[in-house]
């Protein structure tokens, strides 16, 4: 009785490895038959998922059911819990059982506990932006996946450029595909810069403009990028991570540490020589600047969430963070 669970706001990864699933055990001549897609608004979806995993599959192959953006590990009724009790033990060995979900799965819930005893569960969260470790092991995955051969300074440059957008990431990788197609050698970073479109560069740009108290240019990284239907919470995302690197290195430097390799891990830099050039940049600053930018960026977030206008909103706190590093 293969049941999994998977949960998590990259919905593109989610979706992949749910294509993955439903080809491995589905097949393809009795897809229309074998695969259930159970959407939230169903009436009675979960009910309703259940009885179709206790069906047969027709034909060839086995059945997969798939219960979307299901409540059950956020909220649960009594009535629903005691069907999931009765019902995943007795799943057949024919029909496959997936439950998704955007949000993290509430560990203290009944529904919850009895999904982890029966179910392989699997997180697909976006990596955290400032996590660049584990940003350019996605891009290294990839570039094996697709057969793309990278230069070390290319993983870097991708990983910076798309963040932790997975969409971006397999759309850059396969254009950087059929480029590689043609030569038989790693790609370098000069290669492929002309060829990724990085809105996350102009938006580390946006944080080296306000660092640098550069109010104008800063408005005009703004500008550009909203006109280039970047996201505010990805530009926010991508400001929160590299100020709190700066932050982290700051606070090394001023408690007393120098090794870089030490300050790589608390500041959570996949790469231990960007240290260096870290060094340099919040060499200027103070730790009370730097300390004063999260709570601003915190506010921001707030308001974005609550549904203020994404430009003008932008507009007044970034002039508010120049401020704070005018010189």
């Amino acid at each position: 009785m293969p049941i999994y669970l998977y949960w998590g706001d990259d919905d593109f990864s989610l979706s992949k490895a749910v294509d993955t699933l439903r080809e491995s055990v589905v097949d393809p001549n009795w897809s229309s038959f074998n695969f259930d897609k159970i959407l939230p608004d169903t009436p009675d979806s979960v009910i309703s998922g259940l009885n179709q995993a206790m069906t047969p599959p027709f034909g060839l192959g086995h059945r997969l059911v798939w219960l979307v953006n299901t409540p059950l590990t956020q909220h649960c009724s009594p009535e629903i819990l005691q069907e999931l009790d009765r019902t995943l033990p007795a799943i057949p060995e024919t029909t496959t059982l997936l439950f998704s979900s955007p949000n993290k799965p509430d560990g203290r819930l009944k529904s919850t506990k009895l999904l982890q005893k029966y179910a392989q569960v699997k997180d697909f969260s976006a990596i955290p932006p400032w996590k660049t470790d584990q940003l350019e092991q996605r891009v290294r995955e990839v570039a094996q996946q697709l057969g793309v051969k990278l230069k070390p300074e290319s993983v870097e440059f991708l990983a910076e450029a798309v963040g932790n957008d997975t969409r971006q990431l397999y759309g850059e990788m396969e254009k950087l595909k059929l480029y590689a197609d043609t030569i038989d050698r790693p790609l370098d970073i000069k290669t492929i810069t002309p060829l990724i479109h990085s809105n996350t560069q102009n938006s580390l740009k946006l944080a080296i403009a306000i660092r640098e108290g550069k109010t104008s240019q800063a408005l005009g990284l703004i500008a550009d990028l909203i006109a280039h239907n970047e996201p505010a919470l990805k530009i926010l995302a991508t400001l929160v991570g590299q100020f709190r690197t700066w932050l982290w290195v700051k606070l090394m430097l001023e408690t007393g540490t120098r090794d870089d390799q030490e300050i790589a891990r608390l500041a959570e830099v996949g790469n231990p020589k960007r240290i260096y050039f870290l060094k340099k940049e919040v060499q200027p600053l103070s730790l009370q600047q730097l300390q004063q930018t999260l709570p601003k960026l915190l506010q921001l977030e707030i308001s974005l969430k609550r549904g203020a206008d994404e430009q003008s909103t932008l507009q007044t706190q970034i002039i508010e963070l120049c401020r704070l590093f005018h010189r």
